[in-house]
């Protein structure tokens, strides 16, 4: 009990000489941090459900479906990858304002980036319809799935613009502590897009049986949905982020110099990802057609586990940009620390129910033989690799939210674009392991990771960053 009682205490978190000044009971810390943390958790993991579930539905078409679809996943990222570099910095700043207490400059923010996001959008949805079809083959893409390919990314390319609007806004609202408008969006666009599914893929009643053309419309209405709910978040003229403050939409040179410094490095980050993404999905992607499924499988399994992590990271995000910005760096490592201890909890249990339920977690994606028996191999290791996943998640999301988005990109690029895609690719072929190699690349993957930002997440420099 002694030992449990340090672990989560508060006041074993920070040291003595790291203190600035009275700390937050434990109770308050706690409840504090899962006000924030459980409707971007509860977010993260519907969203990933939601995933899951379309990868059933489209499973029941055919493994050659389930590999059209998935093939379409990295390419996409690609392509959002400014969008996802603007918006850590839009959360970052704004975090760091509201510490300061300053709406006017929170808004500021909000509206120039709210311009910068529509731009980017529009440049997206043209660049990915013209180069659609070479960027899947590049991908992997094979005959037997590429003409449904890039019939679903052509389509889900016309909910780009609303798409990124969407996660900008819900970015800005991150920032000042509203989690939960972000949960409500995506959750009720999930909803959305799952009951589609169910009457395009497969014509149900009047509506077409329109097959991988349908899951992907039906991603289509689920954006429109979450871009139209979050906009009428920032409608009301008494929500601290608004349209209608008195802030200006003009540019400014501070404002976006902030938004820069953070972003820059953070689009690096995202490169580095998509990049090694994009790689190591080629890479299994030459396996054939059934591993690929295998692993699209698996891979929305994981996302779930990621989803918890990637709760706790927003709430990490969130809080330790707001106390750094009223300049209490100890609250912020006390902070990212009780997301740590929060999330260990949730990582067990996961731990526990791949291992035990992992072949009948795999047979509800397919019923095809050897997509359940590599499955369920997988995910033992997909087990062992939760906690490392969960954990280096919330201290990259402390970082990012402290503006460290520099030292968060150079571990990407690592661990991301070099370890993972040359560790699998020996492990697939001239080792032999094949798609059980693929997957140990990403344990390792994950734990370099870990290695690397924990060291640095210990040393505090990311304390000092100005905003």
């Amino acid at each position: 009990m002694q030992v449990l009682h340090r672990l989560f205490s508060c006041r074993y978190m920070v040291k003595e000489k790291d203190r600035v000044g009275e700390l937050p009971t434990s109770k308050e810390a706690y409840k504090t941090t899962f006000r924030l943390a459980w409707p971007s958790m509860t977010e993260s993991v519907l969203v990933c459900l939601t995933g899951a579930v379309d990868t059933m539905m489209v499973g029941t078409l055919s493994p050659q479906a389930i590999s059209a679809v998935g093939i379409t996943n990295q390419p996409k990222f690609i392509l959002l990858a400014l969008i996802f570099s603007l918006n850590v910095g839009i959360t970052a700043v704004i975090a760091r304002r509201k510490g300061e207490n300053n709406q006017e400059g929170a808004n500021r923010c909000f509206k120039q980036t709210l311009i910068v996001a529509s731009i980017l959008a529009i440049l997206l949805f043209l660049i990915g319809n013209a180069i659609a079809e070479p960027l899947l083959r590049f991908a992997g893409a094979k005959a037997d799935i590429i003409a449904d390919a890039v019939l679903y990314f052509r389509i889900i390319m016309v909910g780009i613009f609303f798409n990124s609007l969407g996660l900008a806004i819900n970015a800005a609202q991150r920032g000042v502590g509203n989690t939960r408008i972000s949960m409500t969006t995506n959750l009720t666009a999930n909803i959305v897009n799952v009951i589609f599914n169910y009457f395009l893929i497969n014509g149900v009643w009047i509506f077409p049986k329109w097959g991988v053309a349908g899951a992907a419309v039906a991603t289509v209405l689920g954006n429109f949905v979450a871009f139209v709910m979050a906009v009428c978040s920032v409608i009301p003229k008494n929500r601290y982020i608004s349209l209608f403050s008195k802030a200006k939409w003009s540019f400014d040179k501070l404002t976006m110099q902030s938004v820069t410094k953070v972003s820059s490095s953070a689009c690096a980050e995202q490169v580095a990802m998509r990049v090694g993404f994009f790689l190591y999905a080629k890479i299994v992607a030459d396996l054939g057609t059934i591993p690929f499924a295998t692993h699209q499988v698996c891979m929305s399994i994981m996302s779930i586990s990621f989803g918890f992590g990637d709760g706790f990271g927003v709430a990490s995000a969130t809080l330790v940009g707001q106390s750094l910005g009223a300049k209490r760096a100890d609250i912020a490592r006390m902070y990212a620390s009780i997301c740590q201890r929060m999330a260990l909890i949730i990582s067990t249990v996961l731990f526990a129910a791949f291992i035990i339920w992992r072949r009948e977690i795999v047979g509800l994606f397919s019923t095809d033989a050897t997509i359940i028996s590599q499955g369920s191999m997988i995910m033992i290791i997909m087990a062992f690799t939760t906690h490392a996943q969960t954990s280096q998640v919330i201290i990259t999301g402390a970082l990012r939210g402290a503006g460290d988005a520099l030292h968060v990109a150079l571990t990407s690029l690592l661990s991301i674009a070099i370890v993972r895609p040359i560790l699998s690719w020996v492990l697939c072929y001239p080792v032999g392991w094949g798609l059980y190699g693929a997957w140990i690349g990403v344990m390792l993957d994950q734990f370099t990771r870990l290695g690397i930002n924990w060291s640095h997440f210990k040393k505090g420099k990311w304390t000092k960053i100005k905003l």
